[in-house]
């Protein structure tokens, strides 16, 4: 007998490529996944779909746009059965002092009339562990990683407990690393605990996968949980253990691809600058790089880009269109223009190229940066992704419908610290 049908998770993420991010793990764990572009507007059909991740642009707009569109998509989920919700945010916990991540979990909460919820931001095959609620990525500290120079939400503390703290009028507590060793049981007895002390948000520590089983274990009867997609990887385990998920066959099956390839990149990580630098080095003659002090003066260098990649498409061969550059490039154009203004820049122009170069025949196209991921997705008018195989861990290959189009778009959103170093020459070997 089959499970009754509605969905089983419902997902809040902030931006766009953490929400598929999350939904690759959801795949990977055994769920049929849907992404939608914001809250959708009319009817979806949702019969072969276990799991709907909302994606929002939500991490870093002022604090009141982030509750309401989170509260809106919280409605749209629980009005599609779901049985538990997720507010996905990035592994790297980005944010402010003033939010965004605590006043959109005390919102959900407030709304669900939950007492509590876990924070979960690791994700330990990509590098992002929490001990004693210290966020490391790699073996660095948070704020010795990079992130301490992300140009929106730079990331200068590494206790999280201290960082939720700042974002939420309520009380933090921990889970510690030596509480997960001694089980589910004891971990949730840990969480009843302190949520009668008054602690609503509990920071987890969590060094591998196991740590993630204990905790999705732990949590998968609570309304909602909050994390990385790390944890979207343990749940479905627990969901088909509650009779709430049947097995299921290659939940991550594509169509069959078609049309030309191209890389666009926005984010100046540390990940995706080696990444571009492999690119060039196997292909020198393969990418145009856009400036936001150029980009600013008209439209030459943008239609320049575009008169490129026809070339290089035209040619069969691999193009990149990037806006990447290291810390001091990217602070020179912020000072001379804004940051906010740098930023737009950057995501109008490459967002522009990628709906001219779709209708000119583009059918594979992978996108680097989360800001950049959103104003492309919008750009192009996709309403839903259905989640297929991963390329890396955390980064898979969706395909969108496009109106006009006879086949969907095989889209890949890579979060901009994601992915090997190789990323932008083997994805296209795994779609193929």
């Amino acid at each position: 007998m089959g499970i009754e049908k509605r969905i089983v998770l419902g997902a809040i993420a902030d931006d766009f490529t953490g929400a598929t991010d999350l939904a690759n793990n959801l795949v990977r764990g055994g769920m049929r996944c849907l992404q939608v572009i914001g809250v959708p507007q009319q009817a979806i059909d949702l019969s072969d779909i276990d799991a709907v991740v909302v994606a929002l642009k939500s991490r870093s707009c002022p604090v009141d746009e982030a509750v309401a569109d989170s509260l809106a998509a919280l409605t749209w989920l629980r009005e599609q059965g779901a049985r538990q919700l997720f507010f996905k945010y990035c592994s790297t916990f980005d944010s402010t002092d003033q939010g965004n991540i605590g006043p959109v979990a005390d919102a959900l909460l407030e709304a669900l009339n939950a007492q509590q919820t876990v924070m979960v931001p690791a994700f330990p095959v990509n590098g992002r562990t929490v001990y004693q609620g210290h966020l490391f990525v790699g073996d660095r500290l948070l704020n010795d990683s990079g992130m301490q120079h992300h140009p929106l939400n730079p990331m200068q503390d590494a206790d999280l407990v201290r960082v939720l703290s700042r974002q939420t009028p309520y009380s933090v507590g921990l889970a510690n690393r030596a509480l997960l060793a001694q089980g589910a049981d004891a971990t949730r007895t840990h969480f009843s605990t302190l949520a009668g002390q008054g602690v609503r948000h509990v920071v987890c520590d969590s060094l591998d996968e196991q740590d993630l089983d204990v905790l999705a274990e732990a949590t998968v009867l609570m309304p909602l949980v909050t994390g990385g997609s790390g944890l979207g990887q343990a749940l479905p385990a627990q969901y088909r253990a509650q009779g709430w998920l049947d097995a299921i066959t290659e939940p991550g099956r594509l169509s069959p691809s078609s049309g030309g390839t191209l890389v666009l990149s926005g984010s100046c990580s540390r990940a995706t600058l080696a990444q571009v630098a492999d690119f060039l080095a196997k292909h020198p003659d393969g990418g145009f790089a856009l400036e936001p002090l150029s980009l600013v003066e008209g439209e030459q260098q943008q239609q320049q880009a575009l008169a490129f990649a026809r070339q290089r498409l035209s040619e069969h061969a691999p193009v990149l269109i990037y806006a990447s550059a290291d810390p001091e490039k990217v602070k020179a154009a912020q000072a001379s223009l804004g940051v906010e203004r740098a930023g737009y820049l950057v995501e109008t122009a490459l967002s522009q190229l990628a709906v001219t170069l779709v209708k000119d025949g583009v059918g594979r196209l992978l996108v680097a940066g989360g800001e950049t991921s959103g104003a492309v997705v919008s750009a192009l008018g996709i309403s839903t992704l259905r989640i297929g195989e991963q390329i890396d861990p955390g980064v898979p290959w969706t395909q969108a419908p496009l109106a006009g189009c006879e086949t969907p778009l095989s889209l890949a959103l890579k979060s901009g610290n994601f992915g090997g170093v190789d990323f932008f020459t083997r994805a296209f070997e795994v779609l193929a």
